[in-house]
């Protein structure tokens, strides 16, 4: 189903007589009044603004709790911490003033005795990317000092650390410039220069890094993993090892890049420097994703690109980036409305990506996380959607009242809290956003160096006066008073005096009560695309015998789509495809279609390699020291690539004909796992001393060291005669770890690519 108009305002009132008070939301799954969430047999209610009874039951629970994975929900909820220093929100609808209330005190309980933001009940850590979007939504409003605490927490060598993931962490991912985000929030809030000086050349550091060893020249775009999504198998598909997905760009990560280049401008501008730089960076950014990311028959950006030396979009939303991209005016004011309108949500809420992926459990995939939900809510609020805040808001309180607590994530299919991998009481960002839901989306609250922007959004069930008091603001304590609902406003006064907008000035002092008034207008786009749970075709896996491609039947699907060199070329319902009797560098893919349009993920690259246009060059080559206790080189011995040995390697070869060249290493990585940890080595390429770009060396598992593989390739210009092909070790290619940046080195790869423009 799709396409739902507003148009449920005379089901609300006729739902309100038979409920006996306001109903706020009514799906087929649940309904939310102004003091309960009903769902089934299952009641919770607001007793009052600072008690709230529930009788969910985990519909897996018991076997799940047995299991030790998840603890049964606490059936009450009373109010013991004193939240009274913090804004006092009050409304007409109970359930909606106890979450607020509930969020505070879990906020507290959330903050560590260094003063810092743990990640959660389960987690007691301080993660970049968790308490950067926690920062953004609400806890910069809230409390900024433990904001400034958690993000110094995470700077290493003046620069922002990278969390843990993925082959060893940065550049493989790189949204650590999400601390961008937060750290302007926290300027915006404050008006601290202290704070401001010392963010800028925090992040100015590392953005000079980043661009250094993780920008794709081609597109404007920046290489790495989706952000947040950073459990490989839970959105990528299973044949893309780690330096796959750094060779990836993502729609969320580019995102967060986008914003951060933007706000270094106004940082730089604002220190006394050149803005210029950056605010081109950001312009080129946001020019990539629109041209490479951008799906236009499905109105939303496409999850990521991927590939090897060619890339496609993948057709998966991914409900962050799409927000984000909203939010951070990415996208136009017409695209930002199809957006809303045309990124697929269920029951439950949006889910992280869709359609799923098939044979994953519950976690990043088949799963809504309540604070991509809030970002959502923001987005759609920012597009004008009613029907869409509506069922953001109500996926948010749904979960934190009948679970009584804002937990961590719960299944898309069926919105229960266990059944996803690992869950948590009060994580930190569920908590951030239920508050943002005030915020940012009724008060519409955005935070400026000048003061404050208000541009409410009440949808029409959420009607009645609303206020925010002891609501503290640099030099001021506010009252800030709601009236009505929709989202144009009629009039705006401070204390008695009338005001030509909905703005705060950063220099207010003393006491002071703000009122806006709101006038109901009817959105003129307000539907949403409501999809029940899809589940795409399993990849298929894809050989080469003889002059034929073949490749497996998938379950389900319909038919296959062929693709040579990122673009397809057949569209077939049998499960093989000749291919041409010779030619030049080739990458096959195919790709699985269901009766239904959903696509598999493409399958892994197979490339076509003509033996005259490969050329391997051996380590042996370089006359360094050759090492050999590990086993698994292709000739004589590998050379040890560390902090302190062969910092600079160089091979040289003589080349027949000038032209696009594709180089990668082979090497191992026994330093960590492919999931974790932080000890990815890097090094930079250069030939005939112009440099080429970042090889990176992921880690390939724990004392794996002969377990060898491809690095990322770069495609570089080599001329006819001799070439002088160097890796070497510069300040900027220090990774998270520092003081271990290590790889075995085998042998440099090059492959003509006859046909490739320049």
């Amino acid at each position: 189903m799709s396409g739902y108009g507003y148009s449920a305002l005379p089901l609300l009132l006729s739902l309100s007589m038979m409920y006996g008070q306001p109903v706020l939301f009514q799906s087929p799954s649940f309904t939310i009044t102004a003091s309960e969430v009903i769902e089934g047999n299952y009641r919770a209610a607001a007793i009052s603004a600072v008690k709230i009874h529930s009788s969910y039951k985990s519909q897996t629970g018991g076997q799940a709790a047995l299991q030790g994975h998840m603890e049964p929900i606490e059936s009450e909820w009373t109010l013991t911490r004193d939240v009274s220093g913090f804004p006092q929100y009050h409304s007409g609808q109970m359930i909606v003033d106890a979450l607020y209330t509930k969020a505070l005190e879990e906020m507290l309980l959330d903050i560590r005795t260094d003063g810092a933001f743990m990640a959660g009940a389960k987690w007691d850590g301080v993660w970049t990317r968790d308490i950067s979007y926690s920062i953004l939504l609400s806890l910069a409003i809230l409390n900024p000092d433990a904001a400034k605490v958690s993000l110094k927490a995470k700077v290493k060598n003046n620069r922002i650390i990278q969390d843990t993931g993925t082959g060893g962490s940065w550049p493989v991912s790189t949204d650590r410039m999400t601390w961008t985000l937060a750290a302007w929030e926290v300027y915006v809030v404050t008006g601290d220069e202290e704070w401001l000086r010392y963010a800028y050349a925090v992040i100015k550091n590392s953005v000079e890094d980043d661009q250094r060893n993780a920008v794709n020249p081609a597109t404007g775009l920046l290489f790495g993993e989706s952000s947040f999504l950073d459990w490989r198998e839970q959105t990528y598909p299973r044949w893309m090892d780690p330096k796959d997905i750094y060779m990836s760009q993502a729609l969320g990560t580019n995102a967060v890049h986008y914003r951060a280049y933007q706000i270094l401008a106004e940082m730089a501008g604002l220190c006394g420097d050149d803005p210029g730089i950056f605010q081109n960076i950001a312009g080129t950014i946001k020019s990539g994703m629109n041209k490479s990311l951008w799906l236009e028959e499905k109105g939303y950006y496409g999850q990521f690109l991927y590939g090897r030396t060619y890339q496609s979009v993948s057709s998966k939303s991914e409900a962050l980036g799409e927000a984000l991209s909203v939010l951070f005016k990415v996208a136009g004011e017409d695209r930002a409305m199809r957006i809303i309108a045309s990124t697929p949500v269920m029951d439950y809420g949006i889910p992280c990506i869709y359609p799923q992926i098939p044979n994953i459990p519950p976690y990043h995939n088949n799963a809504v996380w309540p604070f991509v939900e809030a970002f959502w809510t923001w987005a759609s609020a920012r597009a004008g959607n009613e029907r869409s805040v509506e069922t953001g808001l109500a996926s948010i309180y749904r979960a934190a009242a009948l679970f009584n607590t804002n937990k961590e994530n719960m299944v898309a299919s069926t919105g229960d809290y266990a059944g996803t991998q690992i869950n948590s009481d009060r994580q930190l960002w569920s908590v951030a956003g239920n508050l943002a839901t005030i915020y940012r989306v009724f008060y519409g609250m955005t935070f400026t160096q000048d003061g404050i922007l208000f541009s409410p959004f009440i949808p029409q069930g959420y009607s009645g006066n609303k206020s925010l008091k002891n609501f503290k603001y640099r030099d001021a304590v506010l009252t800030v008073n709601l009236l009505g609902t929709g989202n144009v406003i009629t009039s705006v006064t401070m204390d008695t005096l009338q005001q030509a907008k909905a703005f705060i000035p950063a220099g207010i002092k003393g006491e002071h009560t703000f009122t806006i008034v709101l006038g109901y207008k009817n959105a003129a786009n307000s539907s949403i695309n409501l999809h029940r749970n899809r589940v795409a075709p399993e990849t298929p896996m894809v050989r080469k015998k003889g002059g034929i491609l073949r490749w497996n039947k998938v379950v389900g699907a319909k038919n296959y789509a062929v693709y040579k060199n990122g673009g397809e070329i057949a569209r077939v319902q049998r499960t093989s495809c000749h291919l041409p009797a010779d030619g030049p560098f080739a990458e096959y893919q195919v790709m699985a279609v269901d009766e239904n349009g959903f696509e598999s993920f493409l399958s892994e690259p197979l490339s076509v390699v003509p033996k005259k246009d490969l050329l391997v060059l051996d380590a042996s080559s370089t006359k360094l020291p050759l090492r050999t206790e590990h086993t698994g080189f292709t000739k004589k011995g590998y050379i040890r690539l560390s902090n302190d040995d062969n910092q600079r390697v160089v091979f040289k070869t003589v080349m027949n004909q000038s032209g696009l060249y594709r180089i990668d290493a082979r090497y191992a990585n026994g330093n960590g796992p492919i999931n974790t940890d932080n000890k990815c080595a890097i090094r930079t390429l250069t030939m005939n001393k112009k440099r080429a770009g970042a090889i990176i060396f992921p880690q390939r598992g724990t004392g794996n060291w002969s377990d060898w593989g491809y690095t990322n390739a770069l495609v570089v210009h080599l001329d006819a005669g001799e070439n002088e092909l160097v890796l070497e070790l510069f300040p900027f290619n220090t990774n998270m770890n520092v003081d271990i940046n290590e790889a075995l080195l085998d042998q440099l790869r090059l492959i003509k690519m006859t046909g490739m423009e320049e």
